[in-house]
């Protein structure tokens, strides 16, 4: 009896679609990316349904629309409960491990993406083993003496340093108010490093090391399901010093500008701003290099000759685009809602592109349609390998991004960002305008609302009455 084709599923946070060779990058390297994709059916335009990142996820564990969050509850100890959609996998919805441990696979998860195992989360549903690599972000995982004042303000934009550190105040999109939070994330994330030293101690290096050595034990599987999610290149941007050098010559090892600071990009000097695109740069080839550890390592064993392996990402992030360093539901631009989306079969290697608009939900369908899997509950994903494959005509004349009281459609044509209801409509013109730079909502009202109105029916034809209660424009971090 022949085995089982092996699922390998990468998930990636914040990775930038356009910071791809692949994608026509040409100043970032990213080799084990590229490699890849030169194997792979690549989709040049992959959607998420709903932001940030557990909606995301969600999606990708169920193959179910998130959006428009009928589920939305609050958990106690979730300090993201004001994002909609932003809490654990439902309860009726199957998700893609757990068919596939009812059909025999090994299946195992490896991540440092931590909000998925904060209180009330489940996403370690269906996985033989599970292991959470802790530390990330503002990761409650180290106590101890706080670092100094000194060592803080290294990671302080330089232009921020003269108001006093009690009284750092930062422009956000949402508002100026008081940065305290900001200083005591990095004292969070400063401890949860202390006792780092060497490039295998950073987060990538350990997650893609766990999840090869997991290979090397389990290659016996009549066929398993490998999950890996990291959480970087997500901010903090901290990567080795010689990461960083590639993308900044006059980097002289000055340990600043951690995170992201959510507001406009024209309060911090063009300094400040050269360092977080060199900061962010390296941790995307931080992470390709231990990506391809693991493709090396799947070589070795003989495992790509019988493996599906899918890369996907579960966002961007705004590094000056558009006066941001952010990411965000109002404005969601082309740097934050495009999507990396790979995905090899061994049986047809060989670059194929794909131009027709998917969404990341039509990726656990598609897997188990390609193992000849039949889902015991109602998916709504679709399968987009009949599609890259030109067996199949386009699924979609456009897709609906939600995030909180705010949508994102694009078709072919047109890009629309508003609340669902329809109150400060941004439109942009893909053919004339794609990088997004011209609204020019107020010149065409009638697409305006029928792209609002696409995003009302698909969202069941009504607008929830708790959106209309959620009147923010949220971010995606604590620090806000």
């Amino acid at each position: 009896m022949s085995k089982k084709m092996n699922v390998l599923m990468v998930i990636v946070d914040t990775l930038r679609k356009d910071h791809l060779g692949c994608y026509g990058n040409k100043w970032i390297k990213t080799p084990s990316f590229d490699y890849l994709a030169n194997k792979s059916v690549l989709f040049t335009n992959a959607y998420p349904d709903s932001l940030p990142t557990l909606q995301v996820r969600r999606a990708l564990h169920t193959g179910c629309r998130v959006f428009p969050f009928k589920d939305h509850k609050d958990f106690k100890g979730n300090q993201f409960v004001p994002i909609l959609g932003w809490g654990p996998i439902p309860d009726e919805q199957d998700t893609l491990a757990e068919i596939l441990q009812r059909h025999g696979y090994r299946t195992a998860f490896f991540t440092d993406t931590y909000h998925q195992f904060k209180p009330n989360m489940n996403f370690h549903r269906g996985f033989d083993e599970w292991h959470w690599i802790r530390g990330q972000e503002n990761d409650a995982f180290r106590s101890g003496p706080k670092p100094s004042q000194e060592e803080i303000r290294k990671h302080i934009p330089e232009n921020f340093l003269d108001q006093g550190m009690e009284n750092i105040r930062f422009r956000t999109l949402n508002g100026g108010q008081t940065r305290k939070r900001y200083t005591d994330f990095i004292s969070e994330y400063l401890m949860n490093t202390r006792e780092r030293h060497v490039e295998e101690d950073y987060f990538p290096a350990q997650i893609f090391m766990s999840a090869a050595d997991w290979l090397e034990r389990n290659q016996d599987a009549e066929g398993f399901f490998l999950l890996v999610d990291s959480f970087d290149p997500h901010e903090p941007w901290d990567p080795p010093y010689a990461y960083r050098k590639l993308y900044d010559p006059e980097d002289e090892n000055v340990t600043d500008i951690l995170a992201s600071l959510y507001g406009p990009a024209d309060q911090i000097n063009n300094r400040a701003l050269i360092r977080l695109k060199a900061n962010y740069a390296g941790e995307v080839t931080l992470v390709d290099r231990w990506l391809g550890f693991l493709l090396k390592k799947m070589n070795y064993l003989g495992l790509m000759e019988n493996t599906i392996i899918v890369v996907v990402s579960d966002h961007g992030h705004s590094i000056g685009e558009h006066n941001m360093v952010a990411k965000t539901g109002y404005p969601m631009t082309r740097e934050i809602a495009d999507l990396v989306l790979m995905i090899y079969h061994p049986r047809y290697e060989g670059e194929i592109k794909c131009d027709a608009l998917v969404y990341n939900f039509d990726i656990p369908f598609t897997i188990l349609n390609l193992l000849d899997i039949e889902p015991d509950l109602p998916m709504d994903g679709k399968d987009i390998w009949s599609v890259a494959l030109g067996k199949a005509p386009q699924l979609y004349d456009h897709v609906t991004c939600g995030w909180g009281p705010l949508v994102m459609v694009r078709d072919n044509q047109w890009w629309y960002n508003d609340y669902i209801w329809g109150e400060k409509p941004l439109l942009f013109n893909l053919e004339s305008d794609p990088r997004l730079e011209n609204n020019v909502a107020i010149k065409h009202p009638d697409i305006c609302e029928k792209l609002r109105n696409l995003a009302v029916a698909d969202a069941g034809g009504s607008v929830p009455d708790y959106m209309k209660q959620a009147t923010d424009a949220p971010g995606c971090t604590p620090l806000l």
